[in-house]
């Protein structure tokens, strides 16, 4: 049987089920005279006392420790020194470059065929062999597939249609786009692409007046949306004649000739997509194809007050930045053929768009979910995809996800027991899912992904380390980790391949250089290696549409771009993002305080999912606002003593109490200064979600929103702990 399973190269588990069935078969005796070896000085007279079942125990144990080592899994190769993932650029007053690459240059592009996004997409239609595209499905329905010819044929008879709609192949032509992730909203901006216009994403969660302040600061006259209740949305604003210079909308879904009339009524012109390209495949232009210099969108950032800023950033911004993703992972993960992304992270943000474009540069699929993030798994299992980005909010589901169903203590330690045997793996360098571990506890998680996912990039807000490495481990697939904003087209740092430890966000990306720079009023100094963040490189925006006044707040005369983030460099040359300096106030003491440092570590705490901290100038401590999580809080209650429903547990004082007790003891254990503690805090037991205005598109706390809303708990809070 042994001989079979070695010739046969079974799974470890296999092997390892054939010795635990031997030695339950051992006497206790001769496992502990095993065990006494040092003290028997004939090693003859040793076998002699050993039983035939032991001496075979023993050959199999030896057989399977030789097949271990000679079928051992290989550690990955980093592509630099892991101890320096970063160096200092000389005379630059203390910035940092990415030590990938070996040039001191600041990486622009990867290929010399692929220097703006039109050229991204006709590489892809080159290498693919005119393969897959873009895929959608409908219900318990398979992916339904474009091919790239069809997709660069469609375009052009988009773009050409729009053409003959008063559209101009230039880079002053902006056309909006209304939709959700779908095929036709990749059509539409290679349409836009294909004739040097430029895409301004629209969507829902910006609120009807940001969608108006939109439309009139890019001028926009032409709105692509996908449904006839956002045509219905852009009309009511032309009738109240807050945005006149609208005058087409084109839908992707049909619509009833009621709203043509409508449009009639209001001055707009209605059309179908599919009559624009009919009506554009009738009158085909030649492309018009941008430069890398040229504009290739303007993404409104929803911000968390006033009105949202426009982000210029051309097709070179997009394409350094990708490419410093690629030249970062070139010799461990390259994308490949028959690379497949899920996409349903919104395209209307760019760190979807950036990983998007990776895909298409070499001639990958995308998959787009249904519309509705609650049959993603759903979606996943038919499209089994290999890249899979996501948001930190994401993971901390799936994980809580994962604990719940471990329901009992003995199940919770096996679990836990599981993932740090892999985890010790991941930490010398082994990523893998064939594990015995995998075999007994996560191969049902992956399935759940789709079954092949290799990449995993996160970014877009903090992600915990404690989540980040325990799915290391029961994914059996690298997690990237990057950090950057809008501004910066996407990303400016990513975790170098090979470093598997959490707590920061990795070394700058070769398109760019990172600096530090001095925050008098939080007390961040450079010399200490800390500071705010500043970068500057190819992938740096242009500035805000139409809004100086942002812009040099944003950009100084050096053209470095001031994110507001606080940054702490660290031995490995690592980036590490410790505080904000935008959302900052001052206690009635005197006292500066971040709101964000203080949630981000109490956003660890078993029970909680989500916290906001307010402070106000004529108080002298914190308090908070707590939403438990809904699937981890319920046992950590039960550990606890208490038990109920969970409208119960979040209404129990005690419960409250002890809840309030983690926070100190993590907010101490992390070195908060008494002062920066919440002294109260109030339960409340619904998330905040961007449907309830309460986070911002890309789940950001909207301060001055939860400062309204929670207005009367703050001042009981506030009354009862004077």
């Amino acid at each position: 049987m042994l001989t079979f399973f070695l010739v046969s190269g079974g799974s470890l588990w296999l092997l390892a089920e054939f010795v635990l069935s031997i030695l339950e078969k051992m006497q206790t005796q001769e496992i502990l005279r095993m065990l006494r070896l040092p003290e028997l000085g004939d090693l003859g007279q040793l076998f002699r006392s050993l039983s035939a079942t032991t001496l075979v125990s023993m050959g199999a144990l030896a057989a399977i420790l030789a097949y271990w080592f000679t079928h051992r899994p290989k550690a990955l190769q980093p592509p630099c020194d892991l101890l320096m993932q970063s160096e200092e650029v000389e005379d630059s007053g203390g910035a940092r470059r990415s030590v990938i690459g070996g040039s001191p240059q600041l990486l622009t592009h990867y290929y010399d065929d692929a220097q703006t996004m039109y050229q991204v997409f006709r590489r892809g239609l080159s290498i693919s062999g005119n393969g897959p595209c873009l895929g959608s499905r409908k219900p318990k329905q398979p992916y339904q597939w474009l091919s790239y010819q069809e997709v660069a044929d469609r375009a052009e008879f988009l773009g050409s249609g729009l053409l003959q709609h008063n559209c101009k192949a230039s880079t002053d032509q902006f056309i909006g786009v209304f939709a959700q992730n779908r095929p036709e909203w990749i059509i539409a901006e290679l349409a836009c692409y294909t004739y040097s216009m430029v895409v301004v994403p629209l969507y829902d969660t910006l609120g009807p007046g940001a969608i108006r302040y939109i439309i009139n600061t890019a001028d926009i006259s032409t709105v692509i949306v996908d449904t006839p209740r956002k045509a219905v949305l852009l009309l009511e604003h032309v009738q109240r004649q807050e945005t006149p210079g609208l005058k087409l909308i084109i839908l992707m879904e049909p619509f009833e000739e009621e709203l043509k009339e409508k449009g009639q009524e209001c001055g707009v012109v209605i059309k179908s997509m599919q009559a624009v390209e009919d009506c554009g495949q009738e009158h085909l232009h030649a492309p018009v194809p941008p430069r890398p210099d040229d504009l290739s969108i303007v993404c409104f950032t929803s911000g968390t007050t006033g009105n949202p800023k426009g982000a210029m950033l051309t097709h070179g911004n997009v394409v350094a930045d990708f490419s410093g993703f690629l030249k970062v992972t070139e010799k461990v993960i390259f994308p490949r053929q028959d690379d497949v992304l899920i996409s349903f992270l919104p395209l209307a943000h760019m760190f979807e768009r950036v990983i998007q474009s990776v895909v298409y540069c070499h001639g990958g699929r995308v998959g787009f979910f249904q519309g509705d993030i609650r049959l993603l798994s759903d979606d996943m299992k038919a499209l089994c995809p290999t890249i899979f980005p996501v948001v930190p909010r994401l993971l901390n589901r799936m994980y809580d996800k994962i604990f719940s169903q471990a329901d009992t203590p003995l199940k919770r330690w096996l679990l836990e027991f599981a993932a740090k045997r892999k985890q010790a793996e991941v930490r010398s360098g082994i990523i893998r899912n064939d594990s015995i571990w995998d075999e007994l506890f996560f191969n049902k998680i992956q399935a759940s992904l789709g079954g092949c996912v290799r990449m995993i990039v996160t970014g877009a807000a903090p992600a915990s380390p404690t989540v980040l490495g325990f799915l290391r481990a029961a994914l059996g697939c690298q997690v990237y980790e990057g950090y950057g904003q809008t501004e910066c087209t996407a990303g400016c740092t990513f975790t170098t391949p090979g470093d598997w430890t959490s707590g920061h966000v990795g070394a700058p990306l070769p398109c760019n250089h990172i600096k530090l720079i001095d925050v008098e009023e939080l007390n961040y100094w450079t010399f200490k290696g800390e500071g705010e963040i500043c970068v500057r490189g190819p992938n740096v925006f242009k500035g805000y549409l139409k809004d100086e006044d942002r812009t040099k707040e944003a950009l100084d005369s050096d053209g470095w771009l001031h994110t507001g983030d606080i940054g702490q460099w660290l031995p490995a040359g690592t980036l590490k993002v410790i505080d904000r300096k935008k959302h900052i106030f001052k206690l009635a003491q005197g006292e500066y305080v971040a709101p964000e440092k203080i949630e981000n570590i109490y956003i660890r705490s078993e029970p909680v999912a989500q916290i906001y901290v307010h402070g106000d100038s004529l108080k002298a401590f914190l308090v908070g606002i707590v939403v438990p999580n809904p699937e981890a809080m319920p046992f950590w209650a039960q550990k606890k003593g208490f038990d109920g429903t969970y409208a119960e547990l979040c209404a129990n004082k005690e419960l409250k109490k002890a809840i309030l007790e983690d926070l100190v003891r993590l907010g101490k254990e992390s070195g908060l200064h008494s002062f920066e503690q919440v002294k109260a805090i109030h339960i409340h037991s619904e998330m905040f979600s961007v449907q309830n205005g309460l986070l911002t598109p890309t789940l950001k706390a909207k301060r001055p929103e939860l400062r309204e809303y929670f207005k009367k708990q703050i001042e009981e809070l506030y009354s009862i702990s004077m």
